[in-house]
Formats: structure tokens, C-alpha cells, sequence
């Protein structure tokens, strides 16, 4: 066997495919890995029918051992947190990442022209996405939010270097008997599933996706999940509209305390700063807020708040600087 060194630890069985190679297994203990862009000079360009499952099974074609150092421990796929596929690739098949059940995150480049059947099958951890978009249309977003059910967090770098990073929320599909009619009723619970079905021949089109959030709030639905759509569009703005602004800002002004306690919490010092200025938030809102900061110890993001509160409430501003 071949032994060549790389990025991961793994163990890959291939064989040519007629535009590259084909990874028919892979093999690794590794939690995040990056498939390697060329075997013996040909690139990368499929993964096959059950390529990362963790069943014991034979694959056609030889097999190379990737090696960046000690081995951590026996190969097991289903320890896989997150996959980084190559460039090259253009075709996935069936059920390529079946029971990998702690998968959280795929980075991608596009075009991948094939998704076979099933590919996340029993990933239930699976719900993050960094695609390198070919063009406008960000094509492989569809075939995600039509795969998986759950809230999505997927972010687009297009072409021109811009970013949008877009929540899709989760809705669940269940069948009920009934007994009397003889058949079962299929039900929708959730308001995830209009943004998981948005696309037009596959396509992603940003104003469609925000003329949705009327609809969002008029049903039941996580707030969390709609502060961080909310958030994530007002931050990378692009292709919205006046008016989508708006009604997300409206939103975000509405549950300032929120917001500030999940800036906090994930100690993002930039997105406070960027927030503050427009958020209008209460006196109240804002002691809370200084307080959670103190707990946390954060304190570039405690100077911001205590800038804001002498801004807007110069008389009798909580002084203390102590954290």
C-alpha cells in the first residue's frame, strides 16, 4: 500500500473515474478532515455510493494511506464532525455520509453537478454549510434545504467576494393514520418549510427569501431562530432591499434585550458596537445588559455599553468600570 503525506490521517480506496478519481471508501479517526484534491495526479472528482459510512464493507479499487502523524485512535466515521470536499469534486453518490452522526459541517466548492440519494441520511448534527458559489444562482443550497429538514446555517462567498450567510428554519413532516379513511395524513409542523422550498429550477433568489419573513412571524416560531435570520441579513446586506431592511431592524429593535444578551454570550464586540447605534435601547435594557457583561467579564464589549448608556442617559449613568 501506498503511503503518501497529507492533512488528515486516512485510509482512501479509489479507483479512476473518467474525468479523475473516484473515492469509493474513506476511512479515518479524525473529527474534522479535508479530502485531498488529487490521488496520483488525477483530481478528485467523485465520492461513491456509501464513501464515508461507518458499516464494514468491501470497495472496488486500491487503497492509499494518508498520513499527517499519529493516528488518533481507530477509524470510525461516525466521530466525523467536519468535512472539507475538494475543489474538484462533481459528483456525490448515494448515501455517501450515511450514520455519520456527529457530521455538524460540510464546506464546498461548487459546481458539484450530482447529489445522489440520501446523502445525510441519519446526520442529525448536520445543520452548517460554507459554499464557494460558481454564480449567482448558489445551486447546491437546494439540494441541502430540501434534504434536511432542520434549521440550516449556510453561508454563500459568491464570486464577486461577497458574503450572504442565511438561516433557514426547521420545520418537521410526520404521518398520522387515520383509521376511519383508511390512510394516512401527511402534516407540516413549523414555519421552515416555505425557506426550504424557495428555490425557482434550483436557483436561490435573496428577495424571495425575505418577502418569507412577514409569514415567519405570523406563525409559531423559535425567536431565537428568527433574531439570527434577522441578524445574519441586516450583517451581510446582500441584495436587500429598503424595505426587507426595515422590517428587519424593526424586529431586532423590538427584542434589543435579546439580542445584546446573545451578543454577549457569544462575546461578539464588533456586532454590539455595530448594533448599539441604531438599536434604541431602554435605560433598563441597557443596565441588564451591563450586567451580564460584568458577569462575563467582556470588558471591550462592557466599555461599549457604558459609551452607550452616557450617550443616551448622561444623568446619573451607572459609573462603575469594575468587572
Amino acid at each position: 500500500m501506498k503511503t503518501v503525506t497529507g492533512e488528515n490521517n486516512l485510509l482512501i480506496t479509489w479507483r479512476p473515474a473518467f474525468d479523475g478519481a473516484e473515492l469509493t471508501r474513506v476511512e479515518t479517526a479524525d473529527t474534522q478532515v479535508a479530502l485531498p484534491e488529487t490521488l496520483e495526479g488525477l483530481p478528485v472528482t467523485s465520492l461513491g455510493h456509501h464513501a464515508f459510512a461507518p458499516d464494514e464493507r468491501m470497495a472496488e479499487g486500491g487503497q492509499i494511506q494518508i498520513t499527517c502523524g499519529p493516528a488518533g485512535g481507530d477509524p470510525d466515521t461516525r466521530k466525523l464532525e467536519q468535512i472539507t470536499l475538494p475543489s474538484t469534486l462533481r459528483r456525490v453518490g448515494d448515501y455517501a455520509f450515511y450514520n455519520c452522526a456527529n457530521l455538524r459541517e460540510v464546506r464546498l466548492s461548487e459546481p458539484v453537478e450530482h447529489w445522489g440519494g440520501s446523502v445525510f441520511m441519519n446526520c442529525g448534527a448536520l445543520d452548517t454549510f460554507f459554499i464557494q458559489a460558481r454564480d449567482e444562482r448558489a445551486e447546491s443550497v437546494s439540494y441541502f434545504a430540501d434534504e434536511l429538514p432542520g434549521e440550516l446555517d449556510v453561508t454563500i462567498e459568491y464570486p464577486d467576494g461577497t458574503p450572504a450567510r442565511l438561516i433557514f428554519p426547521g420545520y418537521l413532516e410526520s404521518y398520522e393514520e387515520n383509521l376511519p379513511a383508511h390512510h394516512f395524513d401527511y402534516n407540516i409542523q413549523g414555519p421552515g418549510y416555505p425557506y426550504h422550498h424557495v428555490f425557482r429550477s434550483r436557483a436561490l433568489f435573496l428577495k424571495e427569501y425575505d418577502r418569507l419573513w412577514p409569514t415567519l412571524l405570523g406563525m409559531e416560531h423559535d425567536p431565537g431562530c428568527a433574531l439570527r435570520l434577522a441578524w445574519h441579513r441586516l450583517r451581510q446586506p446582500r441584495e436587500l432591499t429598503p424595505e426587507a431592511d426595515g422590517q428587519y431592524r424593526t424586529y431586532l429593535r423590538g427584542c434589543a434585550q435579546d439580542v445584546l444578551a446573545w451578543l454577549l454570550e457569544n462575546r461578539d464586540s464588533r456586532g454590539l458596537a455595530w448594533f448599539l447605534p441604531w438599536a434604541e435601547t431602554d435605560k433598563e435594557t441597557l443596565r441588564r445588559a451591563c450586567e451580564q457583561a460584568r458577569s462575563l467579564e467582556t470588558a471591550e464589549a462592557l466599555a461599549l455599553l457604558l459609551e452607550e448608556q452616557h450617550r443616551r442617559f448622561p444623568d446619573g449613568t451607572d459609573k462603575c468600570f469594575a468587572l
